[in-house]
């Protein structure tokens, strides 16, 4: 997919992001944001996937272990989600580690438990 597609879905995400955390506020579970924002997102035609699945390969053998990606938006953004107090090192560290195994460029971290959403939305870009 190319950027130009990339970023106009991005759009999308953060302005769909923004609508549920204005309907909601803070203080939810995070399972609760992400129904909505899955809703939301279909809502306005976006292809997206929750809890997929993602195998982890290690020195070339698939183990019987699976991690699971939030959201999954187009088969090309990851969105990892959360209603934490506050977002930690580690919460990077695993968006970009699922965007890594997944090979997937572009993901967001999202923690909905703050009071404007701007201050909880992270992008976060690989190149491969």
């Amino acid at each position: 997919m190319k950027n130009e597609e990339l970023n106009k879905i991005s759009a999308v995400v953060l302005d769909s992001s923004i609508s549920v955390h204005k309907e909601l506020g803070p203080g939810l579970l995070e399972s609760v944001y992400e129904i909505c924002l899955f809703k939301e997102l279909k809502s306005r035609g976006t292809f997206v996937e929750r809890q997929v699945s993602i195998p982890v390969i290690f020195k070339g053998e698939k183990l019987e272990a699976d991690f699971r990606i939030d959201l999954l938006v187009e088969n090309e953004i990851i969105i990892e989600l959360k209603a934490a107090e506050i977002l930690l090192p580690v919460h990077d560290a695993q968006l970009l580690t699922y965007m890594k195994l997944s090979e997937k460029k572009l993901g967001f971290l999202i923690n909905f438990n703050v009071p404007k959403l701007v201050d909880g939305f992270k992008r976060k870009v690989l190149n491969f």
